[in-house]
This record gives C-alpha cells, sequence and structure tokens, in this order.
C-alpha cells in the first residue's frame, strides 16, 4: 500500500491551462464514479460553492448495498435497497451518462466507451470495485441455473440467497471468501451467521454442516473482534477452513473447488460437496484502471490507484485525488470508510485548487457492522493500526449488542440515503 509522502502542491493551476482538442468536452473537476465515494464528493464540492462539476456515471440506478445481507436473510426487500441516479446527483452537478474507458494524466482527458472525451484541471477517481464472476469456473453457470447457489455480492442473487437459506433442509451450507480484496470483507462471514441462527430457529442446525472456507488466515484481521467472532463461530459449531481459495463451482454435481494452501508454500486441490453455497466473487479495480498510468504496475498493489494514505492525493499526478474501493488506501473498503475519506479529500482537493498544501489527515478509519444472528450485531470500527476506535460514546462495541442491529437495519441506510449522499454526514 502507498505509504505517507510529502504532499504536492499545484503551484497556480488557474495560470497553466491544459491543451484541449477541439470537440473535447471540459471541466474544472471531473469525478469518475457515481456511487458512495462519488456522490458525496459532489455533494461537498457543490455545497462548497464549486459550479463546474461532473460526474461520470453509467448506471440509472443508485444501490445501497450493506442492507443487501439483511435481504439475503429476508429481514429487507431488495426494492427499498434501490434509488433513482438522478435524485442523487448534486443541482448544478453534470451527470456523464457513459463509462470511463481510459485516463491520459498527461493530457487531463478522461475517454469514455461513448467515445467521449473529458478533459479536466482535476480529477477524482472513485469508480467502486469489479466483480470478477469469470475467474471461478463453473460461477456464472450455477448462478443462473441453480437454486441452491447464490451470493449477496449481486442485487439480482440477493433475494435468492433467502430462497436458498429458507428452503435449506439440512446437510453442508457452504460460505467463501476470496483471495483478492473485497467490499465489504466482513459481508460472507453476515450471511453464514445469520443462515446458522435461521437454521438453529428451525431446529436444524444440528442437522446441518456449515463451512466457512476462506482464503485468508484468521476469521477477522483486528485481534479484538476477532475473538468475539471466534465465540460466535464456536456457538453455531461452523467449520473455518481458512487458506481455501474458490477456483471452481460444479454445480451439476453440487462441488465446490478450492486451492488451499500448504505449509511448504505448495498448494493442493480441495472438493467441498455442498447443499447450498454463497460465493463472494474474487474482486479488483475496474479494467481501465489496472492499465491506467494512475495505478501500481507491480507490486502487491498492482492494479489498485496509487493514493497518499492521509491526504488521498495521487503521488505522480498532484491533481489527481482517489478514494473508495478502487484506490490502494491500506484499510477496509466500507461505506463507512468513504463517509471519513470524502471530507478529507475535499477538503485537500479545495486547498490544492487554491494552491495551498493538502493539510486535512484521513487516519484509516472503517467500520464493519458484522450481523451475528438476527437481532445482534457487533460493530467493528478501527484505523489503520487495526486499533478498535469506536465512534459512539458509552457504548462498548466490543460485544454483539440488539441495539447496533437496530441501527444496521433502520439507522445507517436513512443516514445514508438522507445526510451521506447530501454531503452532510
Amino acid at each position: 500500500m502507498s505509504e505517507a509522502m510529502t504532499p504536492h502542491v499545484c503551484k497556480d493551476p488557474v495560470m497553466v491551462p491544459v491543451a484541449r482538442e477541439p470537440g473535447t468536452e471540459r471541466h474544472r473537476v471531473v469525478i469518475i464514479g457515481g456511487g458512495t465515494a462519488g456522490i458525496s464528493v459532489a455533494a461537498r464540492l457543490a455545497h462548497a460553492g464549486q459550479k463546474d462539476v461532473a460526474v461520470l456515471e453509467p448506471s440509472t440506478h443508485h444501490y445501497y448495498q450493506p442492507l443487501w445481507t439483511l435481504v439475503g436473510a429476508g429481514e429487507a426487500r431488495v426494492e427499498d435497497t434501490i434509488r433513482d441516479e438522478a435524485h442523487y446527483i448534486p443541482k448544478g452537478v453534470t451527470w456523464i451518462r457513459d463509462w470511463a474507458e481510459e485516463v491520459d494524466p498527461i493530457a487531463r482527458v478522461v475517454s469514455t466507451r461513448g467515445g467521449k472525451r473529458i478533459s479536466y484541471d482535476f480529477l477524482v477517481v472513485a469508480p467502486g470495485i469489479q466483480l470478477d464472476w469469470g475467474k471461478v469456473k463453473g460461477l456464472r453457470e450455477a448462478l443462473e441455473e441453480r437454486p441452491n447457489v447464490s451470493s449477496n455480492y449481486d442485487v439480482r442473487y440477493a433475494p435468492k440467497t433467502w430462497e436458498m437459506i429458507r428452503g435449506f433442509q439440512g446437510g453442508t451450507a457452504l460460505f467463501t471468501h476470496p483471495a483478492t480484496p473485497v467490499k465489504c470483507a466482513g459481508a460472507p462471514q453476515k450471511i453464514m451467521y445469520l443462515a446458522a441462527d435461521h437454521f438453529r430457529k428451525r431446529g436444524i442446525l444440528e442437522a446441518s454442516k456449515v463451512i466457512f472456507a476462506s482464503a485468508g488466515k484468521v476469521i477477522f484481521g483486528v485481534k479484538e473482534f476477532a475473538a468475539v467472532l471466534e465465540q460466535v463461530v464456536k456457538r453455531y459449531g461452523i467449520d473455518t477452513s481458512f487458506q481455501h481459495d474458490l477456483v471452481e463451482v460444479r454445480g451439476d454435481r453440487n462441488e465446490a473447488v478450492f486451492k488451499r494452501a500448504l505449509a511448504d508454500g505448495g498448494t493442493e486441490e480441495v472438493v467441498i460437496p455442498y447443499g447450498i453455497l454463497h460465493v463472494c466473487p474474487p474482486q479488483s479495480a475496474p479494467d481501465f484502471i489496472k492499465r491506467s498510468p494512475l495505478a501500481w504496475q507491480d507490486g502487491g498493489t498492482k492494479g489498485w490507484v496509487k493514493a497518499n494514505k492521509y491526504t488521498l492525493q495521487h503521488p505522480d499526478y498532484p491533481e489527481v485525488f482517489a478514494l473508495g474501493d478502487a484506490s490502494d488506501l491500506p484499510t477496509s473498503r466500507t461505506g463507512a470508510a468513504i463517509r471519513k475519506q470524502a471530507p478529507v479529500l475535499v477538503e485537500n482537493l479545495l486547498a490544492v485548487m487554491a494552491g495551498r498544501a493538502p493539510t486535512a489527515k484521513y487516519d484509516g478509519y472503517a467500520s464493519c457492522p458484522l450481523t451475528t444472528g438476527y437481532g445482534r450485531l457487533l460493530l467493528a470500527e478501527f484505523d489503520y493500526d487495526g486499533k478498535p476506535t469506536p465512534s459512539i460514546p458509552l457504548i462498548d462495541t466490543l460485544k454483539e449488542r440488539h441495539d447496533m442491529w437496530l441501527l444496521k437495519k433502520y439507522g445507517l441506510p436513512k443516514l445514508y440515503w438522507q445526510l451521506m449522499l447530501r454531503g452532510r454526514a
């Protein structure tokens, strides 16, 4: 991940114009991505009085994805997670409905799939993360053709997850987590705990084998919260199989194939039969980001957008900032992280636009509300150092709580739609 670097200052962005080709659309600030990060930044820039901001986003729908866990558990409706994108484009901000295809940071131009060339003075990179379903052999086919294979990582399949769970009569319930970084890394566990609790309530948990097959080495990266989750795993009798990376789904045979890491550095193939299968797909930065000069081209952060971990400014191109899931920031890819990143980015972007050094700092805050059963939730909040950073005074967040369940189900969606996307949270 990128380390702290000396802040860049664009000495006089107004006095150093960039050459524009005839027919090129031009904006003072271009934001790639109209998801959580892009809209939050656009709203804050609009509040700050910026008059020439454009958001490049192809989708006409905006999704509140954290609620898909509860959709998959029968506790929320999928239609309540969807809004019209147009409703959240801030007043005065230009919406370019197209896909980014290429970024040329030297010419300061973004090319789109529809053939547009959009030039910018300043660029905010927030395209989100790419779901690589095709990297698991047979997964697409199983999702489309088999009623016992699903994933809450797609709005089309979250309702299917609930049908799969409530129709389960016992046997093996398999839940996976890939080797790649993913958005909301706790999500593969959340639905597993809810499924196990549902099986318990129906009296079939003892006739079931719940398996968590994860490419990771531990249940959670912050030891204080891992200790709580280990007790949750024990309570449900879940079999944890770490360093198991899903590589194939044989839907016609109800088999999942894993590559298991061995102590000597080698690997072996492990086949696990299942009754139902919930998959978290491999994920990566969007392809146009991977081949962009904005991204790392080697090392452990290959493909992710470079960003100073504190200021969110690009180390090579001072007029570029990045946040959210496609960035190389060494923290969890969650909406809560973006909620803290957005105000820092905007403050620093405005400073650089005015010819000043960026001084605001993001401390790596992220939050993962882990549903551990119906009516129970562990609110894991932490920073770059992996230190718990509770944000609610006088509340012990190192234990499962019913009030935190209510916060996730009712409070956080309102915070998201009414405040965060409006640049007020």
